[in-house]
This record gives C-alpha cells, sequence and structure tokens, in this order.
C-alpha cells in the first residue's frame, strides 16, 4: 500500500514522544543514507492512521509528494517502509541523490570522482582493484591538465612518431610539436588506480566487488537494487565474494564493452574489434630508441582493417594489433607485427600478453529512464585511431556534471530527460571528431595501396600540424581552406597514383 506522505508542520520526535527512527534499505547490506528524524515521525504516524496526503509548505519537498509503500499494515513497522520519491522531488533533509557507478576505470572513476565532490552519494563498484586493463596506454596532452594528473603518472613522454606504410617506408612525424607537446604514455594500473582513489578521497564509497547484475524499477521512482558479489567481506571467500545488494536512484554503466548494465538495460550490440598485445622487455640499447618514440604500422600482413603498434611504456614495449573483420585471424597479424618489428625487439622477452573488445561506434541506446552508459560501455572509441581513454574519462565526468547540475548537488531527483541533456552535449561536442576520424579509416585501411597513400600523406606538414592539434587537443581542426584544398587534391592524387601503380614499390628493409 502506498501512502502519500506531506505536512505543513512536520512534528519533532521529541513532540511526538518517539526516538529518532531512520528508514532502512530493503537491503539489510546495502549502504544506506539515514532519513531525517522528522519525516521518519511523520511517516510513522501515517502508517498508523493510514492513508492521506499533504502538501508541503515552501522550504519543505517542493510540494511535491513523496510516498511510503509498506507491505501491509497489520504487524508492520516504519522497518518494512522506503522512500520513493519522483523526479523533481526536493529529498528529505539528510538524504541525497544515491548513483551507483559500475566499472572503476578512467569513466566510472571520473564520473564518481565529479560525483562525490559535489555531494552525491556515490558507490564506485570495481570487480579487481589491481586489474590491469589490455590497453596502448596513450593519453593527449590536454588531459593531464584537465584532470589534474600528476606529472609522474606519465611513463614516457612520446615526441616522435614513426609511421610505417605496408612496404616499410618510414615517415617520422612530430616536426610541428612544440618543446612542451607530447603525447603520454601511461599504465592502465597506475592510472586506473589514482584516479579510483581520489574519488574514494573525495567522498565515493568504493566497492571491491563484482557486479552480476540489477533490478529495474517496477513502477516510477522506485530504486535500482544492483547485485553484486564483494570481496571485501570476511565472510566472503576470495574465489566467490559475499552477494550483496545496493539500493540506489541513478546508475551509470561504465564497464567496459562486454558491459553488464548495458544488458541489463536492453542498449543493444554493437559491433567491435578485436585487440591484442605483447608487454615486452627488450635490451636497454634497444629501448632506447622507444624512449620517446611510438611506431605505428599498416598492412594487410598486420591487420585488413586498423593497424599495428609497438608503444613505449615504464620499462618495456606494448606490442600489438587490432581487427574487427577477422577476429579469428589475430594470432596471425600479432604474428605479423613481431615480424615487421623483429629487429627492434629482438631479444625481447615477453612478461604479459593481453586482449581485449573494443566497441567500433556508439551502442543504439545509451539511456534509459535514470541508467546511462559512459566510456567503453557506450562505445565511445574512435576509429582510425582506437583511442578511448580521454573519451571514457570525459564522458564519465561530463555526465556526472549534469547529474550534479540537474539534482541541484543531489538534492533532488532526476528522470531520464536529464540524463538525455548529457547525451545531447556530448553527441554535439564530439560528434565530428567520430565522423571524421570513421571517414578517414574507411578511405585508408581498406587496400594496401591506400595504406601507402596515407603513409606519403603523413611527409605533409600540414597533415602533422593537424593531426597533432586534433590528437592533442581533441578538437577537429582545419582553419586554413587554402590548406584543406591542397591536401584534399593530394590525397586524390596519391590514392589515384597507388591504387594505379603496375609495380608496387619493393620491401624495405628496417635497421
Amino acid at each position: 500500500m502506498a501512502l502519500p506522505l506531506a505536512a505543513p508542520a512536520v512534528p519533532s520526535a521529541q513532540t511526538t514522544g518517539l526516538a529518532s527512527v531512520a528508514l532502512p534499505s530493503a537491503a539489510p547490506t546495502a549502504p544506506r543514507a539515514a532519513a531525517p528524524t522528522a519525516a521518519a515521525a511523520v511517516g510513522l504516524a501515517a502508517v498508523a492512521a493510514g492513508r492521506r496526503t499533504a502538501r508541503q509548505p515552501r522550504g519543505g519537498f517542493a510540494g511535491a509528494k513523496v510516498t511510503l509503500d509498506v507491505k501491509g499494515t497489520a504487524g508492520r513497522s516504519l522497518s518494512d517502509a522506503r522512500v520513493v520519491v519522483c523526479a523533481g522531488v526536493t529529498f528529505p533533509e539528510g538524504r541525497k541523490l544515491r548513483v551507483a557507478v559500475v566499472g572503476g576505470g578512467p569513466a566510472g572513476a571520473s564520473a564518481a570522482d565529479a560525483l562525490a565532490q559535489q555531494g552525491v552519494e556515490t558507490f564506485l563498484i570495481e570487480r579487481k582493484m589491481d586489474n590491469c586493463k589490455p590497453c596502448g596506454g596513450a593519453i593527449p596532452l590536454c588531459m593531464i591538465d584537465e584532470f589534474d594528473l600528476p606529472k609522474d603518472i606519465v611513463d614516457r613522454q612520446v615526441r616522435k612518431m614513426t609511421m610505417i606504410s605496408p612496404t616499410n617506408k618510414e615517415v617520422q612525424i612530430g616536426q610541428t610539436l612544440k618543446d612542451d607537446e607530447y603525447i603520454g604514455m601511461v599504465r592502465r594500473e597506475v592510472l586506473d588506480d589514482f584516479l579510483r582513489q581520489r574519488a574514494k578521497k573525495n567522498g565515493a564509497t568504493l566497492i571491491n566487488g563484482l557486479f552480476m547484475g540489477m533490478t529495474l524499477p517496477e513502477k516510477k521512482g522506485d530504486s535500482y537494487v544492483m547485485t553484486y558479489n564483494d570481496y571485501d567481506g570476511e565472510e566472503g571467500n576470495a574465489r566467490k565474494g559475499e552477494k550483496k545488494t545496493l539500493e540506489v536512484d541513478v546508475v551509470i554503466g561504465a564497464d567496459g564493452a562486454n558491459s553488464r548494465v548495458a544488458k541489463d538495460i536492453e542498449a543493444g550490440d554493437y559491433e567491435y574489434a578485436i585487440a591484442f598485445q605483447e608487454r615486452m622487455r627488450i635490451p636497454e640499447q634497444k629501448m632506447d630508441y622507444y624512449k620517446d618514440r611510438a611506431e605505428m604500422y599498416v598492412g594487410e600482413d598486420v591487420s585488413p582493417d586498423f593497424y599495428a603498434w609497438v608503444f613505449p611504456k615504464c620499462d618495456h614495449v606494448a606490442v600489438g594489433t587490432g581487427t574487427v573483420v577477422d577476429k579469428k585471424g589475430i594470432q596471425r597479424y600479432q604474428q605479423g607485427i613481431r615480424d615487421r618489428a623483429a629487429t627492434r625487439i629482438e631479444g625481447g622477452d615477453i612478461i604479459r600478453v593481453e586482449a581485449h573488445p573494443i566497441p567500433e561506434h556508439p551502442r543504439p541506446w545509451r539511456v534509459e529512464d535514470r541508467a546511462i552508459l559512459v566510456g567503453d560501455a557506450a562505445g565511445y572509441v574512435t576509429k582510425c585511431s582506437g583511442e578511448g581513454i580521454y573519451f571514457a574519462a570525459k564522458s564519465g565526468r561530463m555526465c556526472a556534471e549534469t547529474i550534479v547540475k540537474n539534482s541541484q548537488q543531489g538534492s533532488r531527483m532526476i528522470d531520464e530527460a536529464d540524463l538525455m541533456e548529457h547525451l545531447r552535449e556530448w553527441d554535439g561536442k564530439y560528434g565530428p571528431t567520430y565522423l571524421v576520424l570513421d571517414l578517414l579509416q574507411k578511405i585508408f585501411y581498406t587496400s594496401d595501396a591506400a595504406r601507402e597513400s596515407f603513409v606519403e600523406l603523413c611527409e605533409e606538414e600540414y597533415v602533422q600540424k593537424v593531426t597533432f592539434d586534433s590528437y592533442l587537443y581533441k578538437t577537429v581542426q582545419g582553419n586554413d581552406p587554402v590548406g584543406d584544398l591542397k591536401l584534399g587534391w593530394k590525397t586524390l592524387s596519391s590514392l589515384y597514383k597507388y591504387k594505379n601503380q603496375k609495380t608496387p614499390d619493393p620491401m624495405r628493409t628496417l635497421v
């Protein structure tokens, strides 16, 4: 039975003779905020008197209605009740919007941090705190200042990028970089932990647990019930954990390409690439070559529709490749990059092997009621470059900022329309970037002739400037119409030349 409650004058616990009473969670193991004494007192009076409705004066519940759901009346007490708050309603004093963020990578940790800083009750669920996600690890320069990252979180400052064509033609790019500009190379196990710990320091509750699924609200204003295996509890064993539940108002799914949150809200599937990489510790003299250099290889032998790479890490390199159209052939393409880069990684020892899916486009649905997807779970990885770290962190933060604004720092309930505001802002800001990179991949990653043309174009200073400015500062560059026209003509000429080349260029030997 639903008991609408609101009262012009709320009696205190002292005047009613009642002790301070909290509204507990329906799930005893879930952390819940205590409801204020006054609301509890009126709630108990409402249960005793039956169903009645009143309005709050200005400064109360903003003239909206709050209901108490009680499972029957006989033999029931306030411990069986829970507050149900509809969108736009101001919470009782002491009650804040509760948000569960599933996934503790850059997207989830950035969202949790932004929410917690503004007083929203935030729970960050991550299955493994020392998890090392397979990732190339490149971040743009703008991310360091924008997300206030410590300088020492960057293992390597890449100022040289070598593009290597199918015939091993090498083009050195980076000549347009200023002295203080670089691409940062990080280890995800270090970056992710820093972001999570900062969110915890700012007030987020960090849950070391495996998210198992959630029960969706049955009616407007109901809570989401999150189920997870808690690995911190003394009663749970290290393998299975202890099953717990948590009731929240809003869910942010930041749990990667294989998102369980996306599955629960039926967000739809998307095409994905498989990325495979080996971390190698190579001889010191060879590592010196990669101290500020990254390499990108293109060719049918290393990937039919993407690129392969050798990226520097702290004291080793990451050697990998990816593909969408031939996932079963990933081991063959990995052998291809090993062979192409053999002289530069010879003598290296493999210290870790990693593989993971990379979404190729946003999911069909990213918002459902009060649940929203961000980062890889939403499909925010760029075509052509395969970049995802910055866009994951940015989407998490932007989503959280929208929630904070529309909930008035967690003091009122939000709904789907509030979350849709974030999607409109995101698509408007970054839609052009995704469109341009998708077009480039379709043009240049389709044949070895097109790849040779792509590498040749990278010699152009204008191409390098536009490419690096776009990557480092996350905006689609191109403020020189004359330069753009010249580049367009050179692109068409280069594509025509290599497509109609009767005798392919000879294979070069890398040294």
